[in-house]
């Protein structure tokens, strides 16, 4: 068995809060108050997967660096404000197809100018 991936996890999947209360349980870390942040991490590896509360506290967000499962990062390519804050990510522009990735702005009818207003 050496060498097979058993579990391939392909995207995350946003988690209950019951399913988190249970898996801390389960763990023997305390639910009451509920943590706003899980952190799973083997030794030696700082932040491997995070689980985050929601805003609206009904369900916890499946973060990694790679991905995340709240609906920014469904919505918009690239990292969603959890991989920033928890894991460093920055975002690439040129991989977000971004309006303007290389800078400048759009003038009438759509001119893209690269040199100051006026110049």
């Amino acid at each position: 068995m050496a060498g097979r991936t058993l579990i391939e996890m392909q995207n995350p999947v946003t988690q209950s809060v019951e399913a988190v209360k249970a898996l801390l349980t389960w763990k023997g870390r305390a639910i009451d108050p509920l943590p706003s942040v899980v952190a799973f991490a083997r030794d030696g590896e700082e932040g491997r997967l995070m689980l985050v509360l929601s805003g609206d506290k009904k369900s916890y967000y499946v973060t990694t660096e790679r991905a995340c499962s709240c609906p920014s990062a469904t919505c918009y390519q690239g990292p969603c404000q959890h991989q920033r804050k928890y894991f460093g990510a920055k975002q690439d522009l040129a991989t977000v197809g971004s309006i303007r990735p290389t800078g400048g702005w759009v003038g009438p009818n759509g001119v893209k100018a690269s040199g100051p207003v006026g110049a």
